[in-house]
């Protein structure tokens, strides 16, 4: 009888061991399956091309999708490494590196989408042609698209950079001659559209122009966007290979949003990477 009893015991503490176990593991797997994506961008065409084609896109998968929007460039990077985002849309490779080296992110580009180019604009002037000693010429105050203004400038022959100067990451203190005596005026990229109320001209990120209504055929001169200044999706490092990335890479890549951006014509001027060609 002792020996049944014993033997009873035995099977029901390893029944409930297999079941501990199973359960253990639906639960990692269940986790593992992410069902929730929350997408960062700034206010503009990347949150607009979220929401239209990239968020019915993911939930025709079986995700719900939250879309965050932000104004400035600081923010989406660091909610991305504290985990209150998933993935953003905002930022160049560029920009996103250098940010990531000085925070000391594992952050990583999952994929270029279409583009809105930085520009110069101006309410006081019809052609860069009108620049003279004493113009100011707003910029970004942040490193990366400050070097794109004054590659700009150069290419332009308004100043000149010095020999040998990694274009970019020029700064201001890099530059050799001014063959214009501009008045360069650094600003938070937010800012740069309200600046052109006060200076000669401004070089505006192309989100941050057309949410502020300008439109880039009104720009004075366009930017001929180089791959590494076209925008990415950014995610976590750790989350480079997961499911939910690879299939936000496949919603960009499909026709329903390559069709989006070919006959949208708030998508017009824009820079297609070239997966899209």
């Amino acid at each position: 009888m002792r020996y049944h009893k014993i033997l009873f015991l035995l099977v029901i503490t390893v029944y409930s061991l297999v079941l501990s176990a199973c359960s253990g593991s639906d639960q990692k797997a269940s986790g593992s399956e992410k069902k929730v994506i929350k997408i960062g961008a700034t206010a503009g065409p990347y949150s607009d091309q979220v929401n239209e084609g990239i968020k019915p896109y993911l939930e025709k998968k079986g995700y719900k999708v939250e879309v965050i929007e932000f104004n400035d460039y600081i923010q989406p990077n660091i909610s991305l490494d504290t985990g209150g985002i998933d993935a953003n849309v905002f930022q160049n490779e560029l920009y996103m590196k250098e940010f990531a080296k000085a925070r000391n992110l594992d952050i990583v580009e999952a994929i270029k989408v279409p583009t809105a180019p930085i520009a110069i604009y101006s309410k006081k002037h019809q052609s860069i042609d009108e620049i003279k000693d004493g113009s100011t010429v707003a910029t970004s105050n942040d490193p990366v698209n400050q070097a794109r203004a004054l590659a700009m400038l150069e290419q332009l022959g308004i100043i000149s950079l010095k020999e040998g100067v990694d274009p970019t990451k020029a700064s201001e203190k890099d530059i050799a001659k001014y063959h214009k005596k501009i008045v360069i005026k650094p600003l938070e990229p937010a800012q740069l559209p309200r600046a052109l109320e006060d200076v000669d001209y401004s070089f505006i990120n192309g989100n941050f122009a057309i949410s502020s209504g300008l439109k880039l055929e009104d720009a004075v001169v366009l930017e001929k966007t180089l791959p590494h200044y076209m925008i990415g999706v950014t995610v976590r490092g750790k989350d480079k290979d997961a499911q939910f990335v690879k299939d936000i890479i496949e919603a960009y890549q499909s026709e329903e949003f390559k069709k989006l951006n070919e006959e949208s014509e708030k998508y017009e001027g824009y820079v297609w990477p070239d997966w899209m060609k």
